[in-house]
C-alpha cells in the first residue's frame, strides 16, 4: 500500500515538475521575443530618425513599417526610401553581442556571453522584400531597387560583413554614394502613391495577420 501511494505521489510530482519546466521554457522564450520586439522598434526608430535628418529634400520620401501583399501572404518592410537616386529597401536588425553569418547561410548566429541564438539571414529576408517592391513598381528597372540591411544595435560582426550590410554610421555615406538621378520626379511621386495605396493599414490587426502568416510559413 505504501509503495503504491509513494509511486502515485512520485508520479504526480514528476508530472508537475514536467509541466512547470514547459511553462518556464514558454515564459523565457516569450520574454526573449518581447525584448527582441522592443529592441527592434528602437532600432527602426533610430534608423528612421537618421534618414529623416540627412535626407530632407523633395527628392527623398521615406515610408516606414510597410505591410504589403506578396505571393500567398504578406511581407513587412521596415523602411523604404524612395528617391530620384533609386529605391532603397531597408531591413533593420537591432542586436547586441557577436554576429556570425555570410550571404549564403540560411541562418545567422548571435552570441551573448556564450549563449547562442539563431535568426533568419536578413539578406535573404530582405530579398523577399525587394521582390515584392519590384512587383509593385514594375515600371522601374529592377537595378534601381536596392537592398540594405542595417545593424543598429551594439552588435559586432566576428565574420566579414557581407555586402549590403551596414552599421548606422555607414548608412548615410552609402546612400550618398548614389549620385545619379535615375528616377524622374513624376515617377517618384507615382511610386509613393502606388505603395501608399497598396500598403495595409498600420494596425495591430495587420501585425497579427502578418505574424500568423510567418508562423504558418516558417513555423516560428
Amino acid at each position: 500500500m505504501f509503495d503504491l501511494f509513494s509511486l502515485i505521489c512520485f508520479g504526480s510530482l514528476g508530472l508537475a515538475i514536467f509541466i512547470f519546466g514547459i511553462l518556464i521554457g514558454f515564459l523565457i522564450k516569450n520574454s526573449y521575443r518581447s525584448r527582441l520586439f522592443l529592441n527592434q522598434n528602437r532600432g527602426e526608430a533610430s534608423v528612421r530618425k537618421l534618414i529623416s535628418l540627412n535626407f530632407k529634400s523633395q527628392n527623398f520620401h521615406l515610408l516606414n513599417n510597410i505591410t504589403i501583399p506578396f505571393q500567398d501572404g504578406t511581407t513587412q518592410i521596415d523602411h523604404i526610401l524612395i528617391s530620384t537616386k533609386g529605391v532603397f529597401v531597408i531591413e533593420v536588425k537591432h542586436y547586441s553581442g557577436w554576429i556570425f553569418g555570410n550571404e549564403k547561410s540560411d541562418k545567422w548566429t548571435q552570441t551573448i556571453y556564450r549563449v547562442k541564438n539563431s535568426f533568419q539571414n536578413p539578406i535573404r529576408q530582405n530579398y523577399r522584400h525587394v521582390k515584392a517592391i519590384q512587383q509593385l513598381l514594375e515600371f522601374l528597372p529592377k537595378e534601381q531597387i536596392h537592398s540594405i540591411v542595417v545593424f543598429s544595435g551594439s552588435a559586432q560582426f566576428k565574420t566579414p560583413i557581407p555586402n549590403g550590410v551596414f552599421y548606422p554610421n555607414q548608412l548615410v555615406s552609402h546612400l550618398n554614394s548614389f549620385q545619379d538621378d535615375v528616377i524622374s520626379s513624376n515617377r517618384l511621386e507615382f511610386s509613393v502613391g502606388r505603395l501608399e495605396c497598396k500598403r495595409y493599414e498600420l494596425t495591430n490587426a495587420t501585425d497579427i495577420q502578418h505574424r500568423a502568416y510567418l508562423a504558418k510559413k516558417f513555423g516560428d
